[in-house]
């Protein structure tokens, strides 16, 4: 039997498919609830391991792959941002980027993105949700600042507002009777996301001392439990990257190059690809500022140059390279 190449623009609670044949001759179309028996409906149409799959990446895209994993259909799960599939046309619609998803399958010209297993998106949700937690804690201990500097009362003991002495100072605050109720409010709710970034800083140090791939990148100067383990649930498998620069690349550490001829233009950072591990490298390159080798030396002459930030970033580009080196691959036999 003849392959089919299947488009499918998915949405919330709905999904328009699309199945062309290898001549391109539109087989069968149709919208379907993205529920369990939505998907059993689009299964019943002839998905089947003879069968590719096209769907643009989105936010239920995982749990929709997932659900089509019996059927043993090749899955590709397309980068919208490179894959142009309204060139050149006027309209679009559900339909339309149906039909386009699954001629653009046909004829090979689809950028697909990396699958993660389901245990790595774990691993990813874990890690994100504790960068999260820290976030709402930093943006609680600014409201809280912000407060004390609006009334004057002085500024907590202290660099951390998390501290045992800045919290016993902050209970002792007292302002007017309204202005004490909101601060109450704030330091309440400080404190609960306190405890629960506490857990997931425990949580996921404990995962990384079990992975023997976030051993190995701790060794690395400014990488500790959290962010060795972030980096390798963001990363994935490392081999999908020939070499650390292609590593920059998608973590859109690369500046933007606009060359013709003998005009060259260098602008700023992509930012392509996942913020998370842009994240973590910048954010292990901010401790590992203080190295004591050339590397080091050559980042803190940067930093004079050119700002902390942009030294920041040229060595997060650098600790690609280092992660891409120290990451342990399996054994294969001879």
């Amino acid at each position: 039997m003849e392959r089919e190449y299947i488009g499918v623009d998915l949405h919330k609670s709905s999904f328009q498919a699309c199945a062309l044949s290898a001549t391109g001759e539109r087989r069968w179309e149709g919208r379907f609830a993205r529920t369990a028996d939505g998907i059993a409906r689009f299964v019943a149409r002839g998905v089947d391991a003879r069968g590719a799959i096209a769907v643009e990446a989105s936010g239920p895209t995982w749990a929709f792959v997932d659900a089509l994993a019996s059927t043993g259909a090749a899955v590709c799960v397309v980068d919208p941002r490179k894959t142009k599939l309204k060139a050149g046309f006027a309209a679009k619609t559900d339909r339309l980027d149906a039909r386009r998803l699954a001629d653009a399958l046909r004829r090979e010209s689809v950028v697909s993105i990396y699958i993660p297993p389901p245990e790595l998106r774990e691993l990813r949700e874990l890690c994100r949700g504790r960068h999260q937690a820290v976030r709402l804690r930093t943006r609680l201990a600014q409201m809280i600042r912000a407060l004390l500097l609006r009334c004057d009362a002085g500024e907590p003991p202290g660099t951390r507002l998390y501290s045992p002495r800045a919290l016993a100072w902050l209970a002792a605050v007292q302002l007017g009777p309204d202005t004490t109720r909101t601060l109450r409010r704030l330091e309440r709710l400080y404190r609960e996301i306190h405890r629960e970034a506490q857990a997931a800083d425990a949580e996921l140090k404990q995962r990384a001392a079990a992975d023997p791939i976030a051993v190995a990148l701790t060794g690395l100067v400014g990488l500790g439990p959290v962010l060795a383990v972030t980096l390798r649930a963001e990363i994935g498998d490392i081999t999908r990257f020939p070499r650390g620069a292609a590593l920059a690349s998608y973590a859109g550490l690369v500046p933007r190059v606009d060359r013709s001829a003998d005009r060259i233009y260098h602008g700023r950072i992509t930012r392509d690809g996942s913020p998370w591990l842009r994240w973590a490298l910048v954010e292990a390159a901010s401790h590992a500022m203080k190295r004591d080798d050339g590397v080091g030396r050559w980042a803190r002459r940067l930093a004079v140059r050119k700002g902390a930030m942009k030294a920041r970033v040229g060595l997060a580009r650098v600790l690609c390279n280092e992660v891409f080196t120290t990451w342990p691959r399996p054994h294969v036999a001879p």
